[in-house]
């Protein structure tokens, strides 16, 4: 049902939020886009971004009706439609229980409950890690304060207590000590789980998946851990140009993840950890595109078209990867704080910087913002370049030492 006569394959994408991969699927003239939006996150979505989209076939799913009646509902809508997808695709992370179970009720390729359960609950993401002999952090699920006291006395602290369907650092905690348990919020709201604090560095990776193959691998440095990224550290990721620089090959890792777990396609977003030994750890795993501006740090990097890649994958098709170039690009999020804009240094004067490849700013003057705590958080980007990887961190810290962002706050 995918793919027509005239050979334009259909695609069902969900949309819960502009992006630039949602940006970029929107504008291929050679794909049947679909959107698929879930209330109440379709509520949220920009009146200048739903007024961009409205020429695309998109169905809302109701949040007060059972799942099974809106895909029947779904099922009589979609075979009025010219061109009916046969593929589906969801690039982000909070929807994927409901994504994937829509999508598998209404006939499309799609991740089953356990496969959503490892990549997106993280103590079934870590025991299938040890099920897989792929080592990780100790954790254990908990409920009560008195849980995450035993663990620590168990495993030490520091520790980090985390919700178990987390992203993007929000809710996020280390504790130093026990004194530091009352910081928390109220548990009973949510599922929640403690793991050791690991110590060395943090990186990011990425791949693509076609086949149940790994087409490729893309590792990324960053200045600082995530978490800590949400107390004012830098916040950036840079592509490592030429990943046998790291102790571990993380293609093969990677490939090891996709065949345990079952994965047949699509892009992959992992964290792990190297330790001051060289000892390796995974950290998580995601099914979906990784967030800020990672993927394009990958094209540019390598120097191919790495949305068009990863959508060729989604359907069902397995890609060349025709790199073209070799170097070090990052994305450095700029600073934001809560309050009504009064100063904030131009897209413009940003990439007249050396190394700056371009950008995106989120804000303009006189804009209100109230950031959230997390490590996504930000005014706009950068992309910078350089030879190396300390070499375009360094650039980074420039543009942070020119940046200007000023804001009065709000009553």
């Amino acid at each position: 049902m995918g793919e027509l006569a005239i050979g334009r394959p259909g695609l069902l994408l969900v949309d819960d939020r502009p992006g630039s991969f949602t940006d970029y699927v929107i504008s291929r003239t050679d794909v049947g886009v679909f959107l698929l939006r879930f209330e109440p996150w379709a509520d949220a979505l920009p009146k200048d971004y739903l007024d961009g989209t409205k020429h695309l076939p998109t169905f809302v799913v109701r949040a007060d009706v059972p799942l099974e009646e809106e895909a029947a509902r779904y099922r009589s809508w979609v075979v009025t439609q010219e061109r009916p997808p046969g593929y589906f695709c969801n690039p982000h992370e909070p929807l994927q229980e409901v994504s994937q179970r829509f999508a598998g009720l209404v006939g499309l390729p799609h991740l089953d409950d356990l496969q959503v359960g490892w990549v997106r609950r993280k103590p079934q993401m870590k025991a299938r890690f040890q099920e897989l002999g792929i080592p990780c952090a100790q954790y254990r699920e908990v409920a009560t304060l008195e849980q995450i006291e035993a663990f620590g006395e168990e495993y030490g602290w520091p520790l980090i207590v985390k919700p178990v369907d987390s992203f993007a650092s929000i809710d996020t905690y280390k504790l130093e000590t026990p004194e530091e348990l009352s910081q928390l919020p109220d548990l009973g709201r949510r599922e929640w789980m403690v793991e050791e604090f690991l110590t060395g560095k943090e990186y990011q990776l990425c791949a693509v998946v076609a086949g149940g193959v790994v087409l490729d691998a893309w590792p990324s440095w960053t200045p600082a851990a995530l978490l800590e990224t949400v107390a004012g550290a830098m916040n950036a990721n840079v592509t490592i140009a030429e990943p046998t620089e790291l102790p571990v090959d993380v293609k093969r890792i990677t490939q090891k993840l996709v065949d345990g777990m079952r994965i047949d396609h699509g892009y992959l977003h992992m964290e792990f950890f190297l330790s001051m030994d060289g000892s390796f750890h995974m950290s998580e795993i995601g099914a979906r595109l990784a967030g800020c501006e990672i993927p394009t740090n990958h094209g540019l990097s390598h120097g191919f078209d790495i949305f068009s890649v990863t959508l060729d994958t989604y359907l069902g098709r397995s890609p060349e990867l025709p790199y073209t170039q070799k170097r070090c690009v990052g994305d450095l999020l700029l600073p934001i704080s809560a309050g009504r804009i009064t100063r904030m240094t131009g897209l413009d004067e940003l990439k007249r910087m050396p190394g700056v490849l371009g950008g995106k700013l989120r804000f303009a003057v006189g804009d209100l913002v109230d950031p959230r705590r997390a490590s996504n958080a930000s005014s706009g980007y950068v992309h910078v370049e350089g030879e190396t990887v300390e070499e375009t961190a360094s650039r980074m810290e420039n543009v942070l030492d020119e940046f200007e962002f000023e804001v009065e706050k709000a009553p």
